[in-house]
């Protein structure tokens, strides 16, 4: 029997959270609410969600706070629901490691969509079977698993949510391809999501920031165009 996938529900209006339950449940999710940060980061461990849907103004610990050290223990997937929706507060929840970002009043069905699109591209970290095929590629101090969802970078590990390392494995898949932002949007996020370009770059400030141009390659800018995973000869 397969078990039903987990999504936490972080919000301080039960009203609306018992809403947006409903709908999951009917989508065979199982859901926990909680309507505090504190409880939420608690909820982490002893519930173990597949996915965090985490309201930003809370009482105690607010939403950016807890999606912080969230992303500092887990990979999981965090889509962000908020009434806030000027362009810099989608780009900071980005920043700390959101996967998506909604605002208030949405359309519960576009929430159930887009959690479902968001939990089908991430796989946990796992041991690849003998006989599976291994997603990876190799670069000079460079080693980018999507099948284990890991990354070595100088020969250490580097924790990246998944939407950062589908971005860098896709790119580096190609190298020297040269993709506009709406082909990666298209690619990395799915015809499901409902964003600005914007998200390209706010993901790509952050492989930066994890990842420094190597002599052999580097994460390049295309002005006017988009970004490609440059290999040096």
């Amino acid at each position: 029997m397969v078990s039903k996938q987990k999504i936490l529900i972080v919000d301080d209006d039960n009203n609306i959270a018992e809403l947006i339950s409903l709908y999951l449940t009917k989508e065979c999710f199982e859901t926990m609410i909680v309507n505090d940060g504190e409880s939420a980061l608690v909820a982490m461990d002893s519930f173990q969600p597949n996915l965090v849907l985490l309201d930003l103004m809370l009482p105690g610990i607010d939403g950016y706070q807890v999606c912080r050290e969230i992303r500092a223990k887990h990979t999981i997937p965090i889509i962000m629901l908020s009434a806030k929706g000027e362009v810099f507060d989608k780009v900071l929840g980005l920043e700390l490691g959101a996967d998506d970002y909604m605002e208030k009043p949405f359309d519960s069905k576009e929430l159930v969509a887009r959690a479902k699109a968001v939990l089908r591209r991430y796989k946990p970290a796992a041991a690849p079977s003998p006989n599976s095929d291994v997603k990876q590629v190799e670069y000079p101090d460079l080693i980018i698993n999507q099948t284990n969802y890991s990354v070595l970078y100088m020969g250490k590990p580097v924790e990246m949510p998944p939407k950062e390392l589908e971005l860098l494995y896709f790119l580096a898949s190609s190298p020297n391809h040269v993709f506009t932002r709406e082909q990666l949007l298209d690619q990395i996020w799915g015809y499901e999501y409902i964003g600005d370009t914007r998200t390209v770059d706010v993901h790509i400030k952050r492989l930066r920031e994890k990842i420094n141009d190597h002599q052999s390659w580097k994460l390049a800018t295309i002005w006017g165009i988009g970004y490609k995973f440059e290999v040096r000869q």
